[in-house]
């Protein structure tokens, strides 16, 4: 079985020993992913559409890596700060995904990494 893992850059990946997304046969798994620049500073700190949207390119990215777009995804974990984030989270999905309906699971946490807002997690599928 090959295993392609994919990188997105970010130092905490070569530091901590894991990568962005991981690819096996039709399986792509992408890690936790929150808005921030190379050097860890979170963009939109305000603005958790504007964070979701980051995100989401960002895992865009990593799954073109990987050969699969956005409409392979079948599975969003993501967790969230506020609760009153939550519609207009929705909202930047419905946007991105359309009617691919993807599963999603949406959880508010006490924290996350940067002060971030919103962190999502995805796992597409290759249709063969």
């Amino acid at each position: 079985m090959h295993r392609q893992n994919i990188s997105s850059g970010t130092p905490w990946e070569s530091r901590y020993g894991y990568s962005r997304a991981v690819r096996m046969e039709n399986r792509i798994l992408v890690a936790g992913t929150i808005a921030v620049d190379t050097e860890g500073i979170l963009l939109h700190p305000e603005d958790a559409a504007g964070q979701t949207t980051v995100i989401l390119d960002r895992i865009e990215s990593s799954l073109n890596k990987a050969g699969a777009t956005l409409k392979d995804v079948v599975g969003l974990r993501t967790y969230i700060t506020d609760m009153d984030d939550s519609d207009e989270i929705g909202l930047t999905f419905k946007t991105r995904f359309g009617n691919t309906g993807p599963v999603s699971t949406m959880v508010v946490v006490a924290g996350l990494f940067a002060n971030a807002r919103v962190e999502i997690e995805a796992e597409a599928i290759i249709q063969s």
